[in-house]
């Protein structure tokens, strides 16, 4: 899933689930049952986006724009700082965002194009941010002696062994790999040379703290009562608390408060760890969005040359098992958002790169970007469990490129059209219209 983060003070948020909440009788009356999520079907994917995502981009203009929108044959993106990136294309018959019938499609990718043979390592900085859930005056809440206090730094080490920064086997590569690597090699199945690998380097950096006042989240204590299986945040709320609203940007948010001590920087895929917090749009009938990746938009200073700064991020919460049904568990989220960022890195924000023929997935998405995510969440096979030094783990599969490029015969690796599990996706989707209408 995917936001897109152009225009300040704009929270875009890309995705959500449709469940109805209940709170525990008796208690506080915005606290939660620990098993309210087992009762949800995840849907990491929300309509709105996509137009907002559009008319965000849509506010670029000058020179940078139009340079950005033009740059079909050129590796990368030019007049932006940001992370190292490739451009793409392919042909295939379907219809632009507008309805209009199109044929030539491009695509943006992170790190060197598949005949390179190159080995990318991208700097991958971790920053747990946890929960300091406050009363209406701002003052500390406690809840039967509990402060409510959800500390995310106890989920790094878990994160860090898993197939998102560790190596596995994987059928794609001749040498074992990253999760997100596996995936974007099977995309390009003979196209992509031995050497090429677009590979993570994680750190991890400052833990920072999201303060939220009662009335913008609701709560599941731990069965033994302290704080907490699980926080809903008002989604609004969350990306003002996220993003830097105001330039230059201070230290009064996360991301600018890691922009400004240099644990953020252009050239990062930065995770943004929080624990087991999920957001909702509008009420919590409207949740629950498990992830999303996006970039901060910085403008350019001197010491850059005064390029465009993207920041490219990913939120991602760790998901404790038991909390959904449908396998969704520890970092499903943040391997979804991880292959992603790979695939589509700026998130189609100049309206062109990224966009695709509009698909009608297995799970019912209707979109038109590369979100190779969005096409297999939430479907019963799901998740890939995989299994290291006795701990499982429970990535999510992804489409590849030939299933957005709709190959009648896949040219990826296996001539999947899904990995690691290639049995996801057997099909193309049917040739659809702008929002899939008959």
């Amino acid at each position: 899933m995917e936001i897109n983060r152009i225009v300040r003070g704009a929270f875009l948020p890309c995705a959500g689930l449709l469940c109805i909440w209940g709170t525990v009788l008796g208690q506080e009356p915005d606290q939660l049952t620990i098993d309210r999520l087992a009762t949800a079907v995840p849907k990491l994917h929300w309509d709105g986006a996509l137009t907002k995502t559009r008319a965000a981009a849509g506010t670029r203009t000058g020179a940078a724009g139009t340079a950005i929108t033009s740059a079909a044959t050129t590796v990368g993106t030019p007049g932006v700082d940001t992370i190292a990136n490739w451009n793409g294309q392919f042909f295939a018959e379907g219809y632009d965002p507008a309805g209009n019938p199109n044929q030539l499609w491009l695509y943006n990718m992170v790190g060197t194009p598949p005949e390179s043979g190159t080995k990318t390592v991208i700097n991958a900085p971790i920053i747990p941010v946890s929960l300091d859930l406050r009363n209406f005056d701002g003052s500390p809440r406690f809840v039967n002696g509990h402060r409510l206090y959800s500390d995310a730094t106890q989920f790094v080490t878990p994160v860090l062994n898993s197939p998102v920064f560790q190596n596995f086997r994987y059928s794609s590569s001749e040498s074992p790999t990253q999760f997100g690597d596996a995936v974007q090699r099977a995309s390009f199945g003979d196209r992509a040379e031995d050497g090429w690998h677009t590979l993570l380097s994680p750190a991890v950096k400052t833990p920072r703290v999201m303060t939220l006042i009662r009335g913008t989240y609701l709560f599941a204590l731990n069965a033994d009562g302290t704080c907490c299986a699980y926080v809903l945040i008002d989604a609004n709320t969350f990306g003002s608390l996220l993003f830097p609203p105001t330039y230059p940007v201070d230290s009064s948010t996360v991301i600018g408060a890691a922009e400004l001590a240099g644990d953020m920087t252009t050239q990062d895929l930065t995770t943004l760890l929080f624990p087991n917090a999920f957001l909702y749009v509008g009420n919590p009938a409207n949740c629950c969005i498990l992830g999303y990746h996006s970039f901060d938009f910085e403008p350019g200073i001197p010491s850059n040359g005064n390029l465009l700064r993207f920041y490219v991020m990913d939120y991602a919460s760790w998901i404790t098992p038991g909390l959904f049904t449908g396998g969704l568990a520890d970092v499903t989220a943040l391997s979804h958002e991880v292959s992603e960022t790979l695939a589509d890195p700026l998130v189609a924000f100049d309206g062109v790169h990224n966009i695709t023929p509009w698909w009608l997935s297995p799970n019912g998405n209707c979109q038109d970007n590369l979100e190779v995510g969005d096409v297999i969440e939430g479907l019963p096979n799901g998740v890939y469990p995989m299994t290291r030094y006795g701990h499982t783990y429970h990535p999510q599969n992804e489409a590849l490129l030939p299933w957005f490029e709709f190959k009648s015969h896949s040219s990826a690796v296996d001539h999947a059209y899904s990995y690691p599990n290639t049995d996801v996706l057997t099909t193309l989707s049917p040739l659809e219209k702008a929002g899939c209408v008959p």
